[in-house]
Formats: structure tokens, C-alpha cells, sequence
């Protein structure tokens, strides 16, 4: 049985905010079971505040006035002796109008110079970003809970780079990996099924959900792979158009499950029309949905090459979200880079080498092309694997 997990170090970046002299309110968004309301008591224990916890993740939405409702109840904690209090709602996205309730509240206790701190937390980063840009530019701070890293892993359960590399990143699966049947199936109805079910569909107008599903179990069966939107058209029943499949990967994302990552152009991070490089946020989402063991995954060299040039595109995919970074993967006749990773003027262009032969690499054709970008080789020959997991990307593209 695996250990319980120790605190993200998260928890100490929320308590630094929440404690700072300006008040603002603080936003946490990242997929579900990787610790969001855990770190969220962690901090409630650890600030000494009296605090209010609510969620409305349930299966009909909340209106409007459960904001309201626990927002004065929190009010109610502050007095002379306590100054400051903690409000905490967890799954914002999930209230109607949420982001207009938030903003007519929050006012009012900037206005009145209350003691009173909130913390807002979402599973679904386009509904949450999008009531935060409609209605509350400049009043909140966010922050990112991204899938479990090798390091938090390795410190919190003892496992190996290729146990991560192979079960992923989700905290509350770790206790199942003795018996693969039952982590493939908590994974898949637990996870997977809950995301989509909760996170997607009913929040999210989807005409074609059956569609969404498998397009979502392509993904797994092609990671780190470049697949045209045609040719998921031919793998895909009721698939509809292009348009419609690169919108649903883009929802994909939102909840932190897949991405389509695009052709790198100079100045354009995403070109329109160009084939999706695909990449699942955690490789506990690929495994799950295969059939091959840990043993036999890892006996198979072309397979687990697959599942390390995912984990590279993972790991710079949970890290590296939102402005000002961008990432792609760059391709031009029989030359190809794994990865591009872009930050204003500067470019890294990033080959992963894991075993896998039939490819040739593309560094030289990239540095000819694009001069002043530095190449990295991750993996044999190159920066190694367990150095680069265990480091956050950014302090590397740094």
C-alpha cells in the first residue's frame, strides 16, 4: 500500500499569497485527483484563520446564492480577535453566473477593507479563465496545480523513473499498482469517465459526446504521435469535420487531458490547418487504456520510447501553461524535432532520445533554419531523463 502524500509545495505558494498585504482574490485550477482540495485544507490547517469550505461539485449546478450564502457565513468569522478569515469554494465553475456574484462580493469587501481572504478552485481552465477575463481583470492571482511530477512521486510513494513513467501522476491511483486490472479500472471509471462526464459534457455544449470519447481514446492509442485530422476522420465514426474535431481536442485540454500541439512556425505558435502533434497530459491516460503491462511496456522498446517522448511533452505541458510560453513540435520534409518550446524571442528546440530508432534526427535541419534557438538532446546522450523530470521546465528554459 503506498504511503499517504506529503503536501505539494503548493501548499506553501498559497500561503504566501493568501497572507500578502494586498488582497486579491486567489484562483487554483489544474485536473481533478491531483491534490487541489487537498492543498486547499493544508493551508486552511496551517494559516490558523477561521475559515469557511464549500463545494459545488455536484451533480445538478448550484444558483448563485450558494456564493453568496457561504461568502456571509465566512464574513461571520471575522471579529476584533480575528481579523482575517479564509473563504474556500471549490469547483467555482460548476455555479451559474459565478464570476458576476464573485465580483459584486469581492468589491464590496475591498470597499469595506475586510479581513476576509478567498480562494477559488476549478477543474476546467477554459470556464474558470473565462469568468475571470469576462468579469474579474485585475482582482485575482492564479495559480496552477499541474499533474504529480516524477520527484513528488518518487518522494511521496518511492517510485522509479520508469514507475512514473509508466502509472503517472495521479496520487490516489498509486495505492492500486500492485493489481494493474484494478488501476486500469479506477483510473478509467474514476478519472477519466469523471472528467468528461462532470467537467466536459455538462458543462460544455457537446452535439456529439459518443465522438468526444473517441476521439479521446485515439489520443491513448497514438501518444506523441503526429496524426492529421484526416486521418482521424477515417478512424473516427460520426466524426462530422475538422472543425469539429480540433474543437473538441481543444476541450481536451481545458480539462487537462490531451492536447494537439501544432506545427512551429517563426512568430506563429499555432498555424491553422497543420496536422496535431498528440500528447496526454499524464501516462497514467495512455496505460490505462492499453492493454500492455508494466513488464511488458517496458520489454517493448518502440512502446516505451512512445511513453517517454509523452512524458517530455507532459511535463512541458503541465509546466508551462499560458503566456508567455508556447509549445510545438516542428517537422519539414523527412526532418523532425519532438518538441519546440518558445518564450517571447527565445526557442528551444528539444529532441528526446529514448531508444526508439526509424527516425532521423532533426536538430541540424532546425538549427539551420532557425539559427538562434538553442538545441537540447533529453534522454541517452543528452540531459538524463530522471535530471530532467525532476526539475520544473521552467527553471531549465531559464
Amino acid at each position: 500500500m503506498a504511503p499517504p502524500p506529503a503536501p505539494r509545495p503548493l501548499v506553501t505558494t498559497l500561503l504566501a499569497a493568501l497572507q500578502h498585504e494586498k488582497p486579491l482574490l486567489h484562483v487554483l485550477i489544474g485536473p481533478r485527483q491531483v491534490g487541489k482540495t487537498t492543498a486547499a485544507g493544508h493551508v486552511c490547517q496551517q494559516l490558523d484563520w477561521p475559515f469557511v469550505e464549500a463545494t459545488a461539485d455536484a451533480p445538478l449546478p448550484h444558483p448563485p446564492e450558494w456564493i453568496e450564502t457561504h461568502w456571509k457565513l465566512a464574513r461571520r468569522r471575522l471579529s476584533t480577535t480575528n481579523p482575517r478569515a479564509l473563504l474556500v469554494l471549490d469547483e467555482i465553475q460548476k455555479v451559474r453566473g459565478w464570476s458576476e456574484i464573485v465580483k459584486r462580493l469581492w468589491d464590496e469587501d475591498v470597499k469595506a477593507r475586510t479581513g476576509l481572504r478567498v480562494l477559488l478552485l476549478g477543474s476546467s481552465s477554459l470556464l474558470v479563465q473565462r469568468g475571470l477575463t469576462e468579469s474579474l481583470a485585475g482582482r485575482f492571482f492564479l495559480h496552477r496545480a499541474p499533474h504529480w511530477s516524477f520527484a513528488e512521486c518518487r518522494a511521496s510513494f518511492h517510485w522509479d523513473l520508469d514507475r512514473w513513467l509508466y502509472f503517472g501522476g495521479y496520487p490516489g491511483a498509486a495505492s492500486f499498482i500492485d493489481d494493474e486490472s484494478m488501476w486500469r479500472r479506477y483510473v478509467n471509471d474514476s478519472l477519466v469517465e469523471t472528467v468528461l462526464a462532470r467537467d466536459v459534457f455538462q458543462l460544455q455544449a457537446i452535439a456529439k459526446p459518443a465522438l468526444m470519447r473517441q476521439l479521446f481514446a485515439l489520443a491513448a492509442q497514438y501518444p506523441a504521435q503526429i496524426l492529421s485530422f484526416n486521418k482521424m476522420l477515417g478512424q473516427l465514426q460520426d466524426a462530422g469535420n475538422t472543425v469539429t474535431l480540433a474543437h473538441y481536442l481543444s476541450l481536451l485540454e481545458t480539462a487537462f487531458l490531451a492536447s494537439g500541439l501544432p506545427l512551429y512556425t517563426k512568430g506563429i505558435a499555432r498555424r491553422r490547418g497543420s496536422s496535431p502533434k498528440l500528447v496526454l497530459w499524464n501516462n497514467a491516460l495512455v496505460n490505462a487504456a492499453g492493454s500492455l503491462g508494466f513488464e511488458a511496456a517496458r520489454a517493448d522498446g518502440s512502446y516505451w520510447g512512445r511513453l517517454v517522448e509523452n512524458a517530455v511533452g507532459a511535463h512541458l505541458s503541465n509546466h508551462l501553461q499560458g503566456a508567455p510560453w508556447h509549445i510545438a513540435y516542428w517537422r519539414e520534409g523527412d526532418a523532425e524535432v519532438d518538441y519546440v518550446v518558445s518564450r517571447g524571442s527565445r526557442t528551444w528546440a528539444l529532441e528526446v532520445k529514448s531508444g526508439r530508432g526509424g527516425r532521423t534526427s532533426g536538430l541540424a535541419a532546425f538549427a539551420r533554419r532557425y539559427p538562434r534557438a538553442a538545441t537540447w538532446i533529453v534522454g541517452s546522450t543528452g540531459i538524463p531523463l530522471d535530471e530532467f523530470f525532476a526539475e520544473s521546465p521552467e527553471r531549465w528554459f531559464t
